[in-house]
């Protein structure tokens, strides 16, 4: 690796760090928010959850794509399950910024909230997965790209997934 590469390996990752810290923080922040006087947004739940599962859709179509060889059509496609995860986040924070909590009180409550609190969990921690990767991808370290994808791959797909789940157990109980 010639000094040029490992200044924008360094640069890059200095974002990444940056990034991976702000989002959580910033949606953590962002959820004590209400806005006054703005009618909830009770309709963007079954929308961001859809937008999960075609997150978990382009995902599994990726690695279709890149096992057969597909590297422009892999590219594509994660770049849109990307796009897809940062829509999602932005539906997400606006739905909470206007709505108040659903609490789930179903028969297999601890199941739920199981599957949330991994869902959540893994969240935070897939943004740095992805970020490194996507990073290791876009400077050509195809090598080091695949030692994490091994790692991010399936943390991303089972949030995706969790997502959907999460939305099916909850929305009998929006009000």
């Amino acid at each position: 690796m010639n000094n040029k590469t490992k200044t924008m390996k360094r640069k890059y990752q200095i974002w990444v760090n940056i990034v991976s810290v702000a989002i959580p923080v910033v949606v953590a922040l962002l959820f004590k928010v209400r806005l006054p006087n703005v009618e909830p947004l009770s309709f963007l739940p079954p929308i961001y959850a859809s937008i999960n599962g075609l997150t978990a859709l382009l995902l599994i179509s990726a690695l279709i794509a890149i096992n057969s060889n597909k590297r422009r059509l892999h590219e594509g496609l994660m770049k849109t399950a990307i796009a897809c995860s940062l829509i999602f986040l932005v539906m997400y924070v606006a739905y909470h910024m206007t709505s108040d909590p659903t609490r789930y009180e179903g028969p297999i409550s601890y199941i739920y909230y199981s599957i949330l609190i991994s869902h959540i969990v893994l969240s935070i921690i897939v943004i740095p997965l992805v970020l490194i990767s996507y990073v290791r991808a876009y400077l050509g370290d195809y090598a080091a790209h695949k030692k994490i994808v091994k790692f991010a791959y399936p943390v991303w797909l089972y949030v995706a997934v969790t997502g959907v789940i999460v939305f099916l157990m909850i929305s009998p109980y929006y009000v």
